[in-house]
């Protein structure tokens, strides 16, 4: 036997013993559910992300069943159909997830002087992507379907450099420019026409812990970000009592860690 055979051997005994206590075979869910988005995106916007050419009923059907058969395995529900209610809900939410679309799309036309059109934005700009992905996963996040939520936003992720957890809730007409490095926490809230730059982060300023050194979770943790609020590039907002008012600006490369009222301006003094 070859050193390397033996490697081989030696590994793989060890490996098997080690892999003996997973509980779950995950294998396949999430390259499904990131199909379904893209089923999802086609149903909902079939004139500009529909590269296969299937009808709306096609990619409905298609996306139903990647996202019940990944909710069934993954709550072992064989006998109950609880995943079939929940995809169902998400079916009947996607009409009104492509209205508030239309609403981040009228947002970005009139946010950005480089804009030509919409049809520009819904095919090339990175914050269509990971806002539509969030939209999505956020219906699926307050049915407290677990794991499905966020992969679909952390696909988004992958693709554009933008993280929005699933958990978050934004407001209509909600733009981020250029987009790469922004970051927004799970109890983040955000109002109606919000405008965002590039690497923004909307964090946590700290974690409670348990007594024996574990993380507390369920806890509000990250800011609440009022109605026509711009935050510019660099900026970073942390805490959850930080609360940002209706209508104010903050610069860029601010560090905020307290709340600021209303129609005020934060900027960085030389």
């Amino acid at each position: 036997m070859s050193s390397l055979e033996e490697a081989m051997k030696n590994s793989e005994a060890e490996l098997i013993s080690l892999t003996a206590e997973d509980k779950f075979n995950y294998n396949g869910i999430k390259e499904n559910i990131e199909s379904a988005f893209l089923n999802i995106q086609a149903a909902m916007f079939p004139s500009h992300i529909n590269h296969e050419g299937r009808s709306i009923a096609e990619n409905l059907k298609l996306a139903s069943e990647k996202i019940n058969n990944a909710i069934k395995k993954i709550l072992h529900d064989e006998v109950n159909n609880i995943s079939e209610t929940l995809t169902a809900k998400l079916i009947s939410k996607l009409p009104e997830i492509r209205k508030k679309l239309l609403t981040d799309i009228t947002a970005a036309y009139q946010g950005d002087p480089a804009a030509k059109n919409t049809d520009e934005i819904i095919l090339a700009y990175p914050a269509f992507i990971a806002i539509s992905a969030y939209r999505v996963a956020h219906e699926l996040y307050v049915m407290n379907v677990p794991l499905v939520p966020r992969i679909i936003t952390e696909y988004a992720h992958k693709l554009t450099g933008i993280d929005i957890h699933p958990g978050a809730s934004i407001g209509e007409y909600f733009f981020i420019d250029h987009g790469t490095g922004v970051v927004i926490g799970e109890t983040s809230t955000i109002g109606n026409r919000v405008k965002i730059y590039q690497n923004v982060t909307i964090g946590a300023k700290s974690f409670d812990a348990a007594p024996d050194g574990t993380l507390i979770k369920g806890i509000k943790r990250h800011p609440d970000i009022g109605n026509d609020v711009v935050i510019y590039a660099g900026a970073t907002i942390l805490g959850g009592q930080t609360v940002i008012g209706d209508n104010c600006v903050i610069g860029g490369n601010v560090w905020l860690t307290h709340s600021v009222k209303s129609g005020e301006t934060v900027v960085n003094e030389r």
